[in-house]
């Protein structure tokens, strides 16, 4: 496993993030303490979840107990890594509102959550906390001034956004540098992969130009640039969220991609995932395992260091939304 330093933090991250989200549902809660425990032995230090993934009905599929049996994810990681706390870089969030019309970032809410987090993960801090969404009811002035409050009180350590554009996350170093707060965003959690490059348009260059991270989440795209069998699942891609399947352009560039993996000598997903950790500002990237076969599988991507003419034959295959 290689690290990473995340933003201007001075901390160390594995390149590979463990995602959380559909812990309770793949893997089970029961089989969760195999993943993370493989995933520590591998030497993957940077764990990511959220207030409101697994037991929210976004994650339900057949086969799975009902959103409402379901332990949240926070839950079962805070057991899974009961003993070894101090071992990881541990993110969490809050702010998201589809499942709670008074959720987002306000003070009130963000420490109600925070609380409410740290009983869950059974740890008395969080190392990286994100607000989920941007909240349009909220100044960005006083999330970023609870935020500032809670690393004081040590219950998180340093703040991040989720979800953000760029501008916002411009604004939000420009708050607290006016502000003389301890820390802006140190990173910044977006969707990122091959076939999904719309953060390269601005997010990139301003992350680059500030010395914030980039922590990209759906790296392999619901499996898509992890293994083509995932073509013949019932449930692949956004579909696991609620969202559609994959469209044909986004096939016929998985399809090219693997057989250039395969003339590597490479796997699919470590191709995929060797590529996006080349990219300016990311340091590390989130990709959740459903077993321990997919952990060891996305963990051998950060060894992989790609030429500058792999790199260049991966990129040809999707027209850049920006900057290369």
């Amino acid at each position: 496993m290689k690290y990473s330093v995340l933003g201007p933090t001075g901390m160390r991250v594995s390149r590979i993030c463990l995602g959380t989200a559909t812990f309770g549902v793949a893997p089970s809660a029961r089989d969760a303490d195999g993943v993370v425990g493989a995933a520590l032995d591998l030497g993957i230090t940077f764990f990511d979840t959220a207030d409101v993934y697994g037991s929210t009905p976004s994650f339900d599929r057949p086969g799975a107990p009902p959103a409402s049996e379901r332990e949240s994810a926070e839950e079962i990681v805070g057991r899974a890594l009961s003993g070894r706390r101090d071992e990881v870089v541990l993110a969490t969030k809050s702010g998201e509102r589809r499942f709670d019309p008074d959720a987002g970032l306000s003070r009130r809410h963000v420490i109600r959550q925070v609380e409410q987090s740290l009983r869950r993960l059974r740890t008395d801090h969080v190392d990286v906390y994100y607000g989920h969404f941007p909240d349009p009811d909220t100044p960005l002035e006083q999330t970023l001034s609870v935020y500032d409050d809670l690393i004081r009180q040590g219950k998180i350590r340093y703040a991040a956004l989720s979800n953000h554009p760029a501008w916002q996350v411009t604004q939000a170093l420009w708050i607290a540098d006016d502000r003389r707060l301890v820390s802006g965003p140190v990173a910044t959690q977006v969707k990122y992969s091959l076939v999904d490059r719309s953060a390269e348009q601005e997010l990139a260059p301003a992350c680059t130009r500030f010395g914030v991270s980039i922590v990209p989440y759906a790296p392999l795209h619901g499996g898509l640039l992890a293994d083509l069998s995932v073509l013949d699942r019932n449930i692949a891609g956004d579909q696991r969220y609620g969202g559609p399947g994959f469209t044909e352009r986004e096939i016929e560039v998985a399809r090219e991609l693997d057989r250039l993996a395969r003339d590597w000598g490479l796997g699919l997903q470590q191709v995929s995932l060797a590529w996006l950790l080349s990219r300016p500002a990311v340091a590390s990237v989130i990709v959740g395992a459903e077993n321990v076969a997919e952990v060891r599988a996305n963990a051998s991507a950060a060894d992989v260091e790609l030429t500058p003419e792999q790199l260049g034959a991966v990129s040809a295959l999707t027209a850049p939304a920006g900057p290369a």
